[in-house]
């Protein structure tokens, strides 16, 4: 254990060295944190033997998107949200279900053995998409604001709009009793799931937000305990939607939201106190999944895995993304960026998780897609984030967006 411990303390000492040098080039952290799990992981050196289980890579995943969720939605711009809400708007409402329809059409072509609502499982698996991939761009100043701010709130939500919808297909795949008629269970089930969160992340936000707010002016709040407060907050949201039965990542998401709109002049202090831990968490979560994960899967890649994974990234995304935003006033070049610009990550992850834990048939076959998705995805959207954000972000602006 303590031989391990050494492996990541010192990588991770000596990635946060070189980190703000690595951010400027076309590397990303989860690019080079999945390649060094792989490396010293099973598959590779053998250095770093790990014993993790589908509940315990879940939970990692969990805390680390619950963290990220909250933070980007704090730091988000609501001033320019509201301006072009249209944008999420579109993406959540019509290109979500699109990208679950074209992905389950896409999945009969190529696995025509699997049951229709196994199908179904895959494509919702596959269409929400990762807040920490998606960060490069989100933080990058050369992409006009309404932009990042849209590609911020639909990862955001679209996590937690997938789960019940995920919940639903499994309920039929497995023949679980759902009390009415599919559309009737689907309903309660996203009400349930998305009600709870809001609710939850507004309530839990306003307390923790409020409190800390009379904390700092009495000064109870030392430099100390100050990496503290956002963090416990982000995960409170989290885990008691979840205890719930609602939608832990909706309420971490919309707690931030309210959180960040706390004019405050302490919110920049606590925020990057939380930033530091949620990098480090995701750091620690993406080498895990390059040595336990990665290495374990690569040689159950099929032509047909890797074709449906490629697709996934383009056409399955990137064609319902370019229709939703069919009359919104963008332009060809902004629905082709936000349409590339859907990272599949951790939530992807997660639900492959929930799927091998629910008995479903193929559950292997679609985890597997669903990694290699995840892997080409690291790489892929990494490479071209500063590059593609550089080259195309000035061609974006347009009238009625003067921000950055």
């Amino acid at each position: 254990m303590y031989y391990e411990l050494v492996l990541l303390a010192v990588f991770v000492f000596l990635y946060s060295s070189i980190a703000g040098g690595l951010e400027k080039t076309m590397i990303s952290g989860p690019m080079v944190f999945t390649v060094v799990g792989l490396i010293i992981g099973p598959l590779g050196l053998g250095w770093l033997q790990l014993e993790l289980d589908n509940n315990g890579l879940r939970v990692l995943a969990d805390i680390t998107l619950a963290l990220v969720l909250f933070i980007d939605a704090a730091n988000a711009d609501l001033n320019i949200l509201k301006r072009f809400l249209r944008i999420p708007g579109r993406m959540l409402a019509i290109g979500m279900p699109l990208t679950i329809a074209l992905g389950f059409g896409a999945g009969i072509l190529l696995f025509d053995d699997l049951p229709v609502f196994e199908l179904a499982i895959l494509a919702t698996m596959l269409a929400a998409t990762d807040a920490a991939l998606g960060k490069a761009v989100i933080t990058n100043k050369h992409v006009p604001a309404r932009i990042r701010e849209g590609l911020n709130v639909e990862s955001g939500l679209n996590d937690g709009i997938a789960v019940p919808i995920l919940f639903l297909f499994i309920a039929l795949a497995v023949n679980f009793d759902t009390g009415g008629s599919s559309i009737t269970f689907a309903l309660k089930l996203v009400a349930q799931e998305v009600g709870i969160g809001l609710v939850v992340g507004l309530g839990i936000a306003a307390l923790g937000a409020g409190l800390l707010k009379i904390c700092w002016k009495r000064g109870w709040i030392t430099e100390i305990w100050m990496q503290l407060p956002v963090v416990a907050l982000a995960l409170a949201c989290f885990s008691i939607a979840q205890t719930l039965h609602g939608s832990g990542y909706v309420a971490a998401f919309v707690g931030g939201l309210l959180f960040g709109s706390f004019k405050t002049k302490e919110k920049h202090g606590l925020m990057l106190a939380a930033e530091g831990t949620s990098e480090t968490l995701a750091l620690v979560t993406w080498v895990m999944f390059g040595a336990a994960v990665l290495g374990q899967s690569l040689g159950f890649f099929s032509w047909e895995v890797v074709l449906y994974s490629v697709l996934s990234l383009t056409v399955i995304r990137m064609l319902p993304m370019f229709v939703s935003l069919t009359g919104s006033g963008e332009s060809t070049k902004s629905k082709l960026f936000l349409g590339w610009f859907g990272p599949r990550g951790l939530a992807s992850i997660v639900f492959a998780v929930i799927v091998l834990n629910n008995n479903v048939e193929s559950a292997g076959l679609l985890a597997m897609i669903v990694v290699c998705t995840v892997t080409f995805s690291i790489f892929a959207h990494g490479l071209t984030a500063n590059w593609l954000a550089r080259k195309l972000g000035p061609r974006m602006e347009n009238k009625n967006d003067n921000s950055r």
